[in-house]
């Protein structure tokens, strides 16, 4: 397989990715949004590794791997505080929560 055709796959989830993240009101549905585009950018780290015979880009996808998690962990914490606190995940309500 060629290098592009990992770049243009990259691409296309990465833009998936964006496209969950501004039109999704759901706070799951956006972290799986943010998840697509951090494994987009895992597989660029990882085609451009093997095109250029080196593995540190295989190694920071692994450090992007475990903050990804980090990140999954924290996220689904905060929404189920907002969802017990609101009986739902639609955060377009979150903003009524200053004070």
């Amino acid at each position: 397989m060629y290098l592009n055709q990992f770049l243009f796959l990259a691409a296309v989830l990465f833009c998936i990715g964006v496209y969950g993240v501004l039109a999704r009101k759901n706070g799951v549905l956006v972290l799986m949004s943010i998840e697509l585009m951090l494994n987009a950018v895992n597989i660029n780290l990882v085609a451009f590794s093997a095109f250029r015979d080196n593995v540190a880009g295989q190694v920071f996808a692994l450090f992007v791997i475990t903050v990804a998690a980090a990140e999954v962990g924290v996220g689904l914490a905060i929404i189920l505080v907002i969802f017990r606190n609101r009986a739902s995940i639609d955060l377009d309500k979150v903003d009524t929560m200053k004070g």
